[in-house]
């Protein structure tokens, strides 16, 4: 009886142990350098040199470059798709079509509904799904699946009190879900076609196409030291040169 039990003792450690590896293994991406639920949006700060990123669940992250997390807020219950971070503040894009700026210092919350003539319908099946800052404008990317469906930003002018479509442009990119302005391009991942679309918005049109490791893409953002970052919607933070993407 004695052995019996020890043999069946010595079997569950074995599992557990197998059990472990197996995970470990699974979990070996050396690229990922951070575990954050839904990850749906990221930004370099450039006066701290750490990066933001924001969640499905309307929970948002400060992380170092190397993926250990700093500090971490609720905000409530925003679908986050986008953020960008300022000296100040972090602006976060909003799924169903509002920008939250947020305070740095405090975390108080300001939300600001996109308004416009010219404003096309967000919601769930078309909502935002990224942000950049370009000059004093925001551009926002809207989701899009089908080759029929118009994939578009839309240019909206933030104020203390409003967010204003000024216009909205037509890229033609299915399922853009993550951008970053650097070097006068935008750089635009696709979740669904798994590559980055490096885009020419004075010339609109796309300049390359660069075919990406399979994950599920949802934010991009640069660093001063040559790396890139993007956001996992499956629970990461990847983390790759430009070299090792070709940039």
């Amino acid at each position: 009886m004695k052995q019996t039990v020890q043999k069946l003792l010595l079997n569950s450690f074995f599992l557990l142990v197998i059990t472990a590896c197996n995970a470990k293994d699974s979990d070996s991406n050396p690229n990922k350098i951070a575990s954050i639920p839904e990850a749906s949006g990221i930004s370099y700060c450039q006066n701290s040199n750490t990066l933001v990123v924001a969640d499905d669940a309307g929970i948002y992250y400060e992380i170092n470059p190397q993926g250990a997390i700093l500090t971490q807020h609720k905000l409530g219950k925003y679908d986050l798709e986008g953020v960008v971070c300022k000296e100040k503040a972090f602006i976060f894009a909003v799924e169903g079509g509002s920008i939250l700026k947020v305070s740095r210092a405090t975390s108080e919350i300001k939300e600001l509904k996109i308004r416009g003539a010219n404003a096309p319908k967000i919601g769930k099946k078309h909502g935002i799904e990224g942000i950049a800052k370009i000059g004093s404008d925001y551009y926002l990317t809207i989701q899009s699946k089908k080759k029929k469906e118009k994939a578009i930003f839309i240019v909206v002018k933030l104020g203390a009190n409003y967010a204003k479509v000024k216009e909205v442009i037509e890229h033609g990119i299915i399922d853009s879900s993550g951008m970053e302005w650097r070097n006068n391009k935008l750089y635009i991942v696709s979740d669904k076609k798994d590559k980055l679309y490096i885009y020419d918005l004075k010339q609109k049109k796309i300049l390359k196409k660069i075919k990406l490791p399979k994950f599920a893409q949802e934010g991009i953002t640069f660093d001063n030291q040559g790396n890139v970052f993007l956001a996992d919607d499956d629970g990461a933070v990847m983390k790759y040169t430009l070299k090792e993407l070709g940039l």
